[in-house]
């Protein structure tokens, strides 16, 4: 019913027809207005509902951040609000994302906190850490299997390889958790700079159904990420 109908029924209920009498147009007004309240509800003013906010990054430990980059800045880089584009499913959006530090303690007692973020979406999740190792990328092709394959990001030097997930089942009746192999994970290492003098950024994307992820998405997104992290050297 569109609005000059509406005030056209309004006016023919003011002037009742000939024989209608008090009972018959009070009857009338009630549907009318009705009918009205009835247009109201299920047009222009009826809200709708959305879809959940993507998720804000979030700090999972207290660990003390680690420098130049700490945990959270990589996590405000990666968790973009055109990340399910980049990843190819443009509808999706983040569930879950947060930034951490994580300690290691080597042979020799030295200390090192490297930090990290993590993003997950319906369909990928998506890694980003970054190393201070003095170690170039380009002798750590070796250590990365037989298909490993040089690329460049930004003018740095990068090797694009394979790695595997690892599976998680929870027994519900005896409380125990199974591990195994999951599924493909794609990385890229990312040298810090230009000239490979040591350090590393890696990006890691994989599915949630195992099905092997989309190289094209890593590469997009390095190449428009990692320029937006602090410290990043144009190359």
């Amino acid at each position: 019913m569109s609005e000059q109908q509406i005030v056209d029924a309004v006016k023919s209920a003011e002037r009742p027809e000939k024989g209608m009498n008090e009972w018959g147009q009070a009857l009338f007004a009630l549907v009318l207005v009705g009918g009205l309240a009835a247009l109201l509800l299920s047009g222009t003013f009826q809200q709708k509902s959305s879809d959940p906010d993507p998720a804000a990054c979030d700090a999972t430990d207290g660990t003390r951040p680690s420098k130049p980059v700490s945990g959270m800045q990589l996590c405000t880089a990666l968790n973009r609000a055109d990340l399910p584009t980049l990843l190819g499913t443009p509808t999706e959006y983040a569930m879950t994302a947060s930034g951490k530090e994580i300690m290691s303690k080597w042979a020799d007692g030295e200390r090192t906190v490297s930090p990290e973020a993590e993003i997950q979406l319906a369909t990928y999740s998506v890694k980003l850490s970054t190393s201070d190792d003095d170690i170039p990328v380009a002798e750590m092709a070796g250590f990365l299997g037989s298909s490993v394959q040089n690329r460049t990001i930004g003018g740095h030097p990068a090797l694009l390889y394979s790695d595997r997930t690892i599976s998680l089942k929870f027994n519900l009746g005896g409380g125990k958790v199974d591990t195994g192999p999951g599924g493909i994970a794609r990385s890229l290492l990312v040298a810090k700079d230009s000239k490979d003098g040591g350090g590393f950024y890696e990006v890691t994307i994989w599915r949630q159904d195992d099905v092997v992820p989309d190289d094209f998405a890593l590469l997009r997104i390095a190449e428009t990420v990692l320029p937006t992290v602090p410290g990043w050297t144009a190359g």
